[in-house]
């Protein structure tokens, strides 16, 4: 019930005898094939809920235009991967049309700082244009001129909307193999920085290029009906045209250089090509979500499974061969009586509770949320209901999905109290719904702040961050609250073996087997299981390009799962073969240590990114923490919840007087 209500939130209209169903692009693939079974699968699951409304995915709609009716062409936020600090499009005195209107945002939107409003440009289908001006001359003042100076500096780009498909730019690169590949990079330069010539002095430049005309080619397919067409790709090409004068001249061959400090005159125009194309508009965003190899993403999988493949054949040979030896040897009846060795001897102790029984708890619940969160968004996301077309709908549905998963966390936690002979259930609980969200909302706060005092568009407003407190007090709280109740009504868990009252002495351990090192050591497998799709992730969040390779994540996090769990087992069962009792903490520690590899892999891939600000560095490392928290936290209940129902299997299965 709760993946279809997560679905139903995307439905919209229609009857579902008359409904013609259209989809997103694929998941592993974009091939028709691939949709069609997806698509067929979707509508037998929908006849069996009994549904009696069609569904379409948000921004899935196709809209048709007739000749000569206007296509809106519309202006999202400005990035610029050296400052991560997006800006509105009119944060800059561009042409301007009577009543700038506003498309309402939803969560995920605010979140990420888009701003989509209308512009001065009359874009109508099937009719080209040619060095139109948008509007009159404008003149501005210095402050203007140093204010477009300091975003070509930084390399900010535009992002202009035509019937919801991002302006592309179009480039060709070549590939490791020398094959030359089409390439479409969403969003154009506001300008570029004119280099001193060569031996000057002057390090930097106060003579920047600024890109005043763009010539937009859109890709049209004929509608089902034939009379009229569908918007299927749309490419921008900017250019620096100094026309002279109030009236538009593309042929001047002079370019619109402007100066530091200096006043100017600037006229905008644009040019529109209309062209037919093969491509239907249910494809049209294959070519934006193509941008990366699919033999890299394959090669990650293929890595990611010979490390489970490595300790998968560990586990079989300690489950099948050392495990079952002693079994035998200990439950055999003979009147002999048998020497107690390894793992053995630590029967009445390997339950006894650790310290600080409530922060493992209340981390297991944060953990179990976490996971729940981002298993039904993988599952959503791989099925293709988040069209790349609905911005912000992948951070809307975390969000939702984490307030809605804060009762299994409640639970947890609680049942994992209890069971560590914890009495304060209802403090446990209380940290349980704070701590966690509380530590994320206190960072993102400051960093809101932090944008807010730039001017960014990323700086969510107010009521946003107050629907954000209402989610979580109001929605979240109360859930984790109901999960506690219902795990203290349920009766403690019972260990299968007896706890000594005279805890046993532990002995000397080898140097590889010192918490901190095995804790390392057992952080490295899980993190390099993800590292390859983690560089991916990277540089959609920080380079502002497209994600939408789901299926690829989806494997990738199943097979994260477990090589968490199977490390930790592991580790544990060296442990405690080492008569080194205290495993709880370690179990969490052992694979929410790979977060701690992921921090340093960001501070690696932060080199290598060209960051000019301070305000900048701190939004990039601030986020950072944000994300190896909740990977702390997701890895660690993982190991912790594998490696409880492992220990709890192999002393269940032993005789003991």
């Amino acid at each position: 019930m709760l993946a279809y209500s997560v679905l139903l939130a995307y439905s919209v209209r229609a009857d579902i005898c008359a409904a013609k169903v259209v989809h997103s692009p694929g998941r592993f693939g974009t091939s028709q094939k691939h949709r069609t079974k997806a698509m067929k699968g979707l509508l037998f699951v929908l006849l069996l809920c009994g549904c009696v409304s069609a569904w379409y995915f948000p921004g899935a709609a196709p809209t048709d235009y007739a000749k000569g009716a206007e296509v809106k062409l519309k202006a999202n936020k400005m990035t610029s991967i050296h400052t991560q600090l997006p800006y509105s499009f009119y944060s800059l005195p561009f042409c301007k049309p009577k009543k700038v209107e506003r498309d309402p945002e939803n969560l995920g939107e605010f979140l990420r700082g888009d701003i989509v409003q209308s512009t001065s440009y009359e874009v109508k289908m099937l009719q080209p244009e040619t060095c139109r001006a948008v509007c009159g001359v404008m003149h501005y003042a210095k402050k203007d001129i140093n204010d477009f100076a300091k975003k070509i500096h930084y390399q900010y780009k535009i992002h202009l909307l035509l019937d919801n498909l991002p302006g592309a730019v179009v480039k060709k690169q070549k590939t490791d193999k020398q094959k030359e590949v089409v390439v479409y990079e969403t969003g154009y330069y506001l300008g570029q920085s004119l280099v001193p010539k060569e031996g000057s002095a002057k390090k930097e430049t106060n003579m920047y290029r600024l890109f005043n005309h763009i010539n937009m080619k859109v890709h049209v397919h004929d509608s089902p009906d034939g009379l009229s067409k569908r918007v299927v790709g749309f490419d921008i090409k900017p250019q620096s045209i100094n026309h002279g004068g109030d009236v538009p001249n593309c042929g001047s061959g002079k370019f619109m250089d402007i100066t530091k400090d200096q006043e100017a005159d600037v006229l905008w125009t644009y040019s529109v090509e209309w062209q037919e194309s093969s491509v239907m508009w249910i494809n049209r965003w294959d070519r934006y979500l193509k941008d990366t190899d699919p033999q890299i993403h394959w090669f990650s999988i293929v890595n990611s499974l010979m490390i489970v493949a490595f300790l998968t054949g560990m586990m079989a040979m300690i489950m099948m061969r050392t495990l079952h030896a002693d079994f035998r040897r200990y439950n055999q009846e003979t009147n002999e009586e048998v020497e107690e060795t390894g793992w053995k001897l630590v029967h009445g102790d390997v339950f006894r509770p650790p310290v600080r029984p409530m922060l493992l708890s209340v981390l297991l619940g944060s953990g179990v949320q976490i996971f729940g969160m981002t298993l039904i968004t993988m599952i959503v996301a791989a099925l293709g209901f988040l069209s790349p077309a609905n911005r912000g709908g992948l951070i809307s549905s975390m969000v939702v999905l984490f307030v809605i998963m804060g009762i299994f966390a409640g639970y947890f936690s609680t049942r994992n109290f209890r069971m560590l002979k914890g009495n304060s259930w209802k403090k446990n609980t209380i940290f349980t719904a704070l701590s966690f969200p509380g530590t994320v909302f206190t960072i993102f706060f400051i960093l809101n702040m932090i944008m807010r005092v730039k001017g960014s568009s990323g700086a969510v407003p107010v009521v946003t961050l107050l629907s954000i407190l209402v989610l979580w007090t109001g929605i979240s709280t109360p859930l984790v609250f109901l999960g506690s109740y219902l795990a203290y009504k349920q009766p403690a868990v019972q260990h299968p073996v007896r706890t000594n009252q005279i805890p046993r002495q532990i002995p000397e351990q080898v140097w590889y087997m010192h918490p901190v090192v095995s804790i390392l050591m057992g952080g490295v497998l899980p993190f390099g299981a993800i590292f390859i799709e983690l560089l991916f992730i990277f540089s959609a969040i920080w380079g502002h390009k497209l994600y939408y390779i789901f299926g690829f994540l989806f494997m990738v996090f199943i097979i994260l799962v477990l090589t968490c769990a199977e490390i930790t087992i592991i580790m544990c069962y060296f442990q405690l073969c080492s008569e080194d009792y205290h495993w709880w903490w370690r179990s969490f520690l052992t694979s929410g240590a790979s977060a701690l590899y992921m921090f340093l892999y960001a501070i690696y891939y932060y080199t290598k990114l060209d960051l000019e600000e301070s305000v900048s560095i701190m939004l990039y490392f601030g986020y950072t923490l944000i994300m190896s928290l909740g990977f702390f936290v997701l890895t660690g209940a993982i190991g912790y919840a594998s490696t409880f129902l492992f220990v709890s299997k192999i002393y269940a299965q032993i005789k003991v007087d």
